[in-house]
């Protein structure tokens, strides 16, 4: 399983990652070193966990996501301050993610009449920038960011291995499954990489809704297939609010018992997308919803 691994990183993985992890914790600890003028009440530590696992990267900003939408399992000030992993995290400048455009697609200006340097949006393992097309229709692109796999394979093959060792060093954890269940997260993780795949599933949404007469209560944004490849995804901007919560919907929307009526029909939604489709989305959180305008 280490050599494995090892192979699946590739050999610089893991001294790059190491380097990236002592950087980010010294980085954390600089900027919130106490120093005059800053008072104690300045210091927080959910804030402080959020920076750190900002600067680790994409598989800890996935954690933070986890945080940010379990409020049952984690405080309330937590949960708060994890929701800007969700997607407001450090973008990366225009010039790194028109490289990856223009290597996946050929020269921006043959497809597309705009696209808009400053990001919409920025996650965990891509960047999202709003754009249109050459035929005119508004258009969103999401654009994987340069390195994120070598760092998911490295940060997710430790997790792995680390499972591994302890279930060796601790028999009783086996049936626990922890290996198991690191083996499946890292899985899942590496799928998400694929954005060809994502366009799939988006596709196989789109037929569900409209099989099961959903259209109108729901929506997923149409594909344009021709500008999308593993690492770059197009797709129909939809344009409404973010749904992490129903007081959000409730002030933007001046109708506090929309935000608890738009979240019902989410999840019935969902419910039925989990007892009739063969497979469902198991990434539901506020950050990937939206309330549309209309």
């Amino acid at each position: 399983d280490i050599i494995q691994a090892a192979v699946d990183a590739g050999p610089r993985a893991g001294p790059a990652r190491t380097f990236q992890a002592y950087l980010a914790f010294t980085d954390t600890f600089r900027e919130f070193l106490p120093r005059p003028g800053r008072s104690p009440e300045d210091f927080s530590l959910p804030k402080v966990l959020r920076t750190l696992f900002e600067k680790l990267g994409a598989t800890y900003i996935k954690l933070g996501q986890f945080i940010a939408s379990s409020p049952t399992l984690f405080p309330k000030e937590y949960v708060l301050e994890f929701q800007k992993c969700l997607d407001k995290t450090d973008p990366l400048e225009w010039s790194v993610i028109k490289r990856v455009i223009e290597q996946e697609l050929g020269p921006i200006t043959k497809s597309f009449a705009f696209v808009d340097p400053k990001p919409l949006a920025s996650a965990s393992i891509a960047q999202v920038h709003t754009a249109k097309l050459k035929t005119g229709e508004d258009v969103v692109i999401k654009v994987q960011k340069p390195g994120i796999d070598a760092s998911l394979k490295a940060d997710l093959g430790f997790i792995y291995v680390a499972s591994r060792v302890l279930e060796f060093l601790q028999p009783d954890w086996e049936r626990t499954s922890l290996s198991g269940i690191a083996g499946d997260i890292r899985s899942s993780m590496l799928e998400e990489l694929d954005f060809e795949k994502e366009a799939r599933n988006t596709e196989e949404f789109r037929r569900f809704l409209a099989q099961n007469q959903l259209l109108n209560v729901a929506t997923a944004p149409k594909v344009f297939r021709e500008f999308t490849t593993k690492k770059v995804f197009t797709m129909e901007r939809l344009e409404g609010i973010s749904m992490l919560d129903e007081d959000t919907i409730g002030k933007v929307t001046k109708d506090p018992e929309m935000g608890q009526q738009a979240i019902i029909t989410a999840l019935n939604v969902w419910t039925t997308s989990v007892m009739k489709m063969p497979f469902f989305h198991a990434d539901v959180h506020g950050g990937n919803l939206l309330l549309l305008n209309d």
